[in-house]
């Protein structure tokens, strides 16, 4: 019996067609069946169906004698499902990467009647809003029933984000109603009857907001229809379930908490209908309240509560005008507060601005040096090694750090800093002696004759960067290129790890610096470490000393949505094995300020917040990477890396490459989720085959990381302070 069935009803969703079911059927997990019925849609949907039909067999498409609705659409799909588990999927949504195997896994590990998870909202500006379903969920006991925990209630009560045994469906003889709002007949009574009901929390379908097309935003007397969904709801409920009278306390509050948020709601119920709409709340507040009593919400949020009780629509309306000009005043101070703090933002920028200004007729400070890294976001990469290497060699130079904020908390102890943004921050722009960076300067930031600014990278350049980009769109995209060449411009020197690099930077940064082709500072630790440094690192994060290490390091990809990644974790981590720990470093313009390193999720460790990017490479026996600069690096320490490519030729494309990676990669090469587990299953991660690309890519990447590059660095930037 396959696992699971999807049943997708179709109609008019033509522009979301392809990627809903290319959600479905291009995950790793292919134990499943797509029913998806076509309902008569006048639009290209059916044409869609067809070709995916015809490509795969795990489609088939049934088509209604005619339009026949949603719900209608649904309980033929059911007719025709054979799967284990049924999963009530809406063609406009799409599936979250590895949803498939963590609800599989889930499923197999709980045995549930219903699986519930969690989901996100993408708004169709591009915003990407998470639900609290997965927080509620995460509270959740592994298993139980609505009565045993009906906290349950509370999660969004919708067919598609939840996974019903066929068996349950079966045995309630279950038939979706038709009309608006027939999610509630399914949800609750399903719930109430499941005798085993388990949580998955993490997001599972990405939920669209249309901009168009939403019952949700559609004014309207259909939004009456709720109330015979909810009459069914608890018709059923009395019916199926031996607990009903228990689950009636919960149940008639979540019925009111969903009345009153129609009602409340501009978009939904006309105004000349408001009132009878009122009424027929009060109606079923009378039918379906517990015998046993009800106690509305406390405080305000009670208020709409006690008039319903009450049936005081007088009051009621007074009462939402009261809110919605509550809420009017509240936006108002917001804007009013935001405006008055952006003034007051430029206002202060333009006095330290002056400042600056002033500053830089005062003698630069000839002790100064002031490192930054990744736009202000710690104390780390080649101005870190560099910054130590000073100390050491040139103890009477004065090593000052530029952080933001919010990254204060990570600066380590005995480090001096400016806060960017600060009037100290200014004063150490304008009278530094060095300027060292792995990334630029402000735009604003003048090039002081006596000064020496010193650029060094953070990456040996796979993608195209600088003025190479120019051919790229997704490189190119909001560019300002003179910009950039102004800021290169100010550069004495610039650091390389390698001919190749020299060679790449001459072309994309063509200005007057000098290049110091050395090896990269920051990978001196790794040139010279030791078996005990590999203990120490491991020690660190939590990991044994048996444990096998695979590091994920994933480059930035433009065109991807927030969170979107090419590689399920999870799914991948459990096929791995139980001795290995997959440490995932997400690129660092995904890890928020202030974010911590998380706690190990079974064989997953997410270790993008994670300080010091040089423990991590110590504490991997592998690297799985795709475009990213890390690979260089890792390279260093002469252990396998395997290149996870499924999308080079557009990301070459896209971003640009300066060499061919399929040519000259690291170590072994997969291009799918399969044959990347096939190549650990097979051993050929760390095989002879590996380890003579790894060898050939070492050669030409790698010659110059001996340990020495900090000093070979200092001793030219510095030779009048060296031992003083």
């Amino acid at each position: 019996m396959t696992l699971l069935s999807v049943v997708l009803p179709v109609y008019k969703v033509q522009g979301y067609l392809r990627q809903c079911l290319d959600s479905l059927l291009d995950q790793p997990f292919t134990d499943l069946e797509v029913v998806a019925v076509d309902d008569c849609s006048p639009d290209y949907s059916g044409a869609i169906l067809a070709e995916y039909a015809a490509r795969d067999a795990r489609v088939r498409v049934i088509t209604a004698p005619e339009n026949v609705g949603l719900g209608r659409a649904r309980n033929l799909g059911l007719e025709h499902a054979t799967g284990e588990y049924v999963w009530f999927v809406d063609s406009d949504d799409w599936l979250a990467q590895g949803a498939l195997t963590a609800i599989a896994d889930r499923l197999a590990a709980t045995g549930p009647d219903v699986l519930i998870f969690g989901f996100d909202r993408v708004h169709w500006d591009g915003r990407v809003v998470t639900a609290g379903a997965a927080k509620v969920l995460a509270d959740a006991p592994e298993t139980f029933t609505v009565a045993d925990w009906p906290r349950v209630l509370r999660v969004l009560h919708v067919a598609w984000n939840k996974v019903v045994r066929r068996d349950l469906l079966v045995k309630l003889d279950f038939r979706f109603e038709t009309g608006w709002y027939e999610d509630v007949s399914f949800t609750y009574p399903v719930l109430a009857a499941a005798e085993r009901i388990s949580g998955l929390p993490r997001t599972c379908v990405h939920y669209r907001q249309r901009r168009t097309g939403a019952i949700t935003r559609t004014l309207g007397d259909r939004h009456f229809e709720i109330f015979d969904h909810w009459a069914h709801a608890f018709s059923m409920v009395d019916a199926y379930s031996a607990q009903a009278e228990a689950l009636r306390p919960a149940l008639f509050k979540r019925m009111l908490w969903h009345y009153l948020s129609v009602l409340r709601n501009a978009e939904r119920v006309p105004r000349g209908s408001r009132r009878r709409f009122f009424e027929r709340i009060v109606e079923h507040f009378g039918r379906y309240r517990p015998a046993a009593g009800y106690e509305p919400p406390a405080g305000l949020e009670g208020v709409p509560y006690r008039l319903v009780e009450r049936n005081s629509f007088l009051a009621f309306r007074v009462a939402e005008r009261g809110a919605r000009l509550v809420k009017r005043a509240r936006r108002l101070k917001r804007r009013v507060v935001g405006k008055a703090r952006r003034v007051a933002g430029r206002l202060r920028e333009s006095l330290y601005q002056r400042y600056y200004r002033l500053q830089l007729r005062r003698p630069v400070d000839d002790k100064l040096a002031l490192y930054a890294a990744y736009w202000y976001r710690g104390v780390t990469c080649n101005p870190a090694a560099i910054a130590a290497k000073v100390a050491e060699l040139a103890p009477d130079v004065r090593n000052v750090w530029v952080v933001g904020r919010s990254r204060t908390g990570a600066v380590p102890p005995g480090t001096d800093y400016v806060v960017a943004g600060s009037r100290e921050y200014y004063r150490a722009l304008a009278r530094a002696r060095w300027m060292i960076n792995n990334v630029n300067w402000p735009n604003w930031v003048v090039k002081r004759p006596g000064s020496t600014h010193v650029m060094t990278h953070h990456g040996t350049p796979l993608k195209m960067m600088g003025l190479d980009q120019a051919d790229h769109p997704a490189a190119a995209k909001d560019q300002d290129f003179r910009a950039q060449m102004r800021r290169a411009d100010r550069w004495d020197f610039s650091i390389t790890a390698n001919a190749h690099t020299t060679i790449a930077w001459e072309r994309a940064y063509p200005c007057r610096h000098e290049t110091l082709e050395v090896g990269y500072p920051r990978n001196d630790r790794l040139a010279v470490a030791t078996p005990a440094d590999t203990a120490a690192a491991r020690e660190q994060l939590g990991i044994g000393p048996d444990e096998r290490v695979v590091l994920y390091t994933p480059t930035h990809r433009e065109w991807l949505r927030p969170g979107e990644q090419v590689l399920d974790v999870q799914a991948f981590a459990d096929r791995l094995g139980p001795d290995t720990v997959l440490l995932v470093r997400a690129h660092y313009f995904h890890v928020a300020a202030g974010q911590r390193t998380g706690a190990r999720r079974g064989r997953v460790l997410d270790v993008s917040a994670y300080p010091v990017v040089e423990d991590l490479y110590l504490a991997a026996d592998a690297m799985i990477t795709d475009y990213s600069s890390a690979m260089f690096d890792f390279a260093v320490l002469d252990r396998p890396v395997v290149i996870f490519a499924p999308d080079w030729a557009a990301y070459r494309e896209l971003r640009g490459a300066y060499f061919d990676l399929m040519e000259l990669p690291p170590g072994a090469v997969a291009t799918t989720f399969a044959e990347l587990v096939d190549v650990f299953g097979s051993g050929a991660w760390s095989g002879a085959e590996a380890a003579g690309r790894r060898a050939r890519f070492r050669e030409r990447f790698c010659y110059l990381d001996d340990g020495g590059a900090a000093e070979r660095v200092v001793r030219r930037v510095w030779p009048d302070r060296i031992g003083k």
